[in-house]
């Protein structure tokens, strides 16, 4: 046999092998029998360099650490998911996609348990795997692909797969096992202990030094296709069963589901059988099966209409709360949370948690000291529930809200219609480092590399005091900040300086406007085009448009009228950041609903909001997120919250879905 024959051979063993341990759990071998064939390979291809090829096992770990991560575009916007968290919640779904679908009878349904992990992208080229991208926004990604290559269960090539272009989407994850083994060892070390396996694995795929990846011992599931059409199955089912047979890994316990019956009770044997599994999951996915019918259904501008990710019930725990403090936000809001004892729930260890606001403490009586009752949301974010009373047990007097900032000293305040209190300091250093956080933030500005630490640094070295100074920064400036090399400076500022570029609601979605967000923000920028044409608008202007009303017109006008505001705006001009764009939309100056203010809440059946909400528009009308004396109408469908209430109180008409159509459609 020859060097490139016995190098072929070894190839095929090795993958066999890597199939049979990653995806198959059912090794044939010992691990100390693969790494005799490892090490047999390694020194043929030293032998043989011309042999060696990018897809060859020895391959997955190589090369110098990276200097910073690549933006890349996806294929198509990687969206999220809505979310159902019980029974009624789901149905409701089954009945929404039913009625698109005009279906009698029941939908066919695949159920996939929901990995708790990080999204990536894989680009294969004629079957061969170049590139492995991070989700970021849903339309641009990190490039990690020296990373992806160093995870033994996805494939360097696929087998069987078409000529051409793919792009498979799946979940990255760290095994519980892995996760316990990695905590043994950093506290062996003295290492702080790493919180959960989702943000170690989230953690580790950002990392520069692919060497440091491999040691992880990450896994992956893939579950979708993007590719020309003729290369998708018709159904997820025949999808899945594909990428199995391409060599690609698929969590095995997905169901086909006939009908909502079937889903739910998919989901109600996971609820607890979850616990048993080797990753973690925090729920089911559920989608439609016919790839014809989730064509049908469509998609609106944030999530498919054809799946919905069902959560479990939060798990709930109790501990002790040692302390409450105040962290102050960049809107200078005073926010009280909950200093634990560390506990273990749903998959990491909470030391803290919200409460809310001051009125919540005292509404449900929560104290220093007490036993507390801790679930996290929707398994993400952990929030204290409520107290333990136990009889004879002494607590702690009742909590109150201080008066000043804790970081500035500043007398703290809250107006008479809001439960928040707020810190009015402009210059406050908290205010200051969470503004900064969020103008760099990927909804804004995204400026990689500007994070929490970093934001820190420049800030106690008064380097930076208001969003105008960063642009200002210069490398030699940066390099004398701790873990700043010349690579990352220039980098940093070859970021900063490509932010300048952005669109103009960035800037305006990063200035931190209250109650304007990247929502509210884009429609400003397409109706006025420029922000000191929005600057120059008085109240009643801004309200003619849609989606804005009484109080966010009013917080926008009021932002800037600050003289220091106009001010920062000034300075952002002068540096280069891009402050005009292109007036996109008009305010509809007839139409049979104009005048009239529209509040949407709950889920409507045959409408995105949205849609709803262009569909007003286009008749003249104007939506508001909020209900007030001069709202017209409010829509309701499933599931309306306080808004529909608050109508009845103030004798605001309510539309439901069938009266809301009727009106619309009117000739």
């Amino acid at each position: 046999m020859t060097p490139a024959e016995r190098i072929e051979a070894l190839r095929r063993d090795i993958r066999r092998h890597d199939e049979l341990y990653y995806l198959q759990a059912a090794p044939e071998i010992s691990d100390q029998q693969f790494d005799a064939l490892m090490r047999e390979l390694r020194d043929l291809e030293a032998a043989h360099p011309d042999l060696v090829t990018p897809e060859s096992p020895t391959q997955r770990v190589g090369g110098r650490p990276a200097e910073g991560f690549a933006t890349v575009t996806h294929a198509a916007a990687m969206l999220s998911l809505d979310n159902a968290y019980n029974e009624d919640e789901l149905r409701a779904f089954d009945e929404r996609v039913r009625k698109g679908l005009a279906a009698d009878g029941p939908v066919r349904y695949v159920a996939e348990l929901k990995i708790d992990g990080l999204s990536i992208a894989l680009t294969y080229d004629d079957g061969r795997l170049v590139r492995g991208a991070t989700r970021g926004d849903g339309v641009l990604g990190e490039d990690v692909t020296t990373n992806v290559r160093t995870i033994r269960a996805i494939p360097l090539s696929l087998r069987g797969a078409p000529a051409g272009r793919l792009e498979v989407r799946g979940e990255v994850y760290l095994p519980k096992a892995e996760f316990a083994r990695t905590n043994r060892e950093r506290e062996a070390a003295g290492e702080p202990l790493f919180a959960n396996p989702r943000n170690t694995a989230a953690g580790a795929m950002r990392n520069l030094d692919p060497k440091h990846v491999a040691t992880r011992g990450l896994r992956a599931w893939t579950y979708q296709l993007v590719a020309d059409a003729a290369a998708i199955p018709s159904t997820h089912e025949a999808l899945l069963q594909t990428l199995a047979g391409w060599g690609l890994p698929i969590e095995s316990h997905w169901r086909v589901c006939d009908g909502i019956d079937a889903v739910w009770a998919f989901c109600r044997d996971w609820a607890d059988a979850r616990k048993d599994l080797a990753f973690e999951t925090d729920g089911v996915v559920v989608k439609v099966d016919a790839v014809a019918d989730r064509d049908r259904l469509g998609m609106t501008s944030k999530f498919p209409r054809w799946a919905i990710a069902f959560k479990f019930p939060a798990e709930k725990v109790e501990t002790v709360l040692r302390e409450i403090r105040v962290n102050i936000g960049r809107t200078g809001a005073a926010t009280p949370y909950a200093v634990l004892e560390p506990v273990f729930v749903a998959g990491s260890t909470i030391s803290m948690a919200t409460l809310h606001n001051a009125e919540d403490i005292e509404r449900k009586d929560i104290r220093e000291g007490d036993t507390v009752v801790i679930e996290k949301a929707g398994d993400v974010i952990p929030r204290v529930v409520g107290p333990v009373i136990r009889e004879g047990v002494a607590r702690q007097p009742s909590w109150i809200m201080p008066t000043a900032c804790p970081v500035c000293a500043s007398p703290l305040h809250r107006d008479e219609d809001e439960v928040v209190w707020r810190c009015g300091n402009v210059s406050c250093p908290a205010r200051l480092r969470r503004s900064l956080e969020h103008f760099a933030g990927r909804g804004a500005m995204n400026i990689e590399g500007l994070g929490e630490a970093l934001v820190d640094q420049l800030v106690t070295a008064t380097l930076v005091r208001d969003a105008a100074d960063l642009y200002a920064l210069t490398a030699t400036q940066l390099e004398g900040l701790e873990r700043m090399g010349k690579k990352s400076a220039a980098n940093l500022i070859a970021e900063i300086e490509r932010s300048k570029g952005n669109e103009v609601w960035r800037l305006l979605y990063g200035l931190g406007i209250r109650h304007v967000g990247e929502r509210v923000a884009q429609v400003l920028a397409r109706y006025f085009g420029s922000v000191d044409t929005i600057a120059a608008q008085p109240p009643a202007a801004l309200e003619t448009v849609p989606e804005v009303g009484p109080v966010l017109a009013l917080a926008v006008a009021e932002w800037f009228s600050d003289d220091a505001n106009r001010a920062l705006v000034a300075r952002l001009a002068a540096a280069g950041v891009t402050t005009t764009g292109p007036v996109t939309a008009t305010v509809t100056p007839e139409g049979p609903l104009v005048g009239k203010t529209f509040v949407l809440t709950g889920t409507l059946a045959s409408l995105s909001r949205d849609e709803a909400t262009a569909k007003i528009e286009a008749l003249g009308g104007r939506v508001s997120g909020s209900v007030s004396k001069k709202t017209a109408f409010v829509v309701v469908g499933a599931d309306p919250g306080s808004k529909a209430e608050k109508a009845v109180t103030l004798g605001v008409p309510v539309l439901e879905e069938a009266a809301f159509l009727a009106l619309i459609m009117a000739p």
